[in-house]
């Protein structure tokens, strides 16, 4: 399943800009259109839309959110494993392995870029450890 558009869609363009498998398509000013088969269901497409006309797969319209109050991830390194899936599982690639630290030989993923994290939560959701949770970005 996949994010919808609605026909009432007024093109802006800023759900196309920020998504990360290019799913959505459009002409300025004309209704764009998700291509189901790209759409990973991160969500950015409608905490970005300004006209409020995104649903989620479950038909439910999507909320959207100024960029600052978006979830990013918060790493529990106690927990983690340092397998590096969710670097894998990030469609934006700003998760990063960081340094070891102390006596620790591992490094463990850490936030690279948090203006490039779209808060999809893809990290989380794949960690087999459930070390990775999502925070407002205030707090993360």
């Amino acid at each position: 399943m996949a994010y919808t558009i609605t026909d009432t869609c007024t093109g802006c363009g800023s759900c196309s800009r920020i998504c990360p498998t290019r799913a959505i398509t459009g002409e300025k000013k004309e209704q764009h259109t998700i291509a189901a088969d790209l759409c990973i269901e991160c969500g950015s497409c409608g905490r970005i839309c300004p006209a409020g006309v995104v649903s989620d797969p479950f038909g439910i319209p999507a909320v959207r959110m100024k960029k600052n109050s978006w979830p990013a991830p918060v790493f529990d390194q106690k927990r983690c494993m340092a397998c590096v899936i969710c670097l894998d599982a990030c469609p934006t690639g700003c998760l990063i392995v960081g340094p070891p630290q102390g006596k620790d030989p591992n490094g463990y993923p850490c936030m690279e870029d948090l203006s490039s994290c779209l808060g999809c939560g893809l990290c989380a959701a794949d960690c087999p450890a459930d070390a990775i949770s999502l925070a407002p970005r205030e707090v993360a």
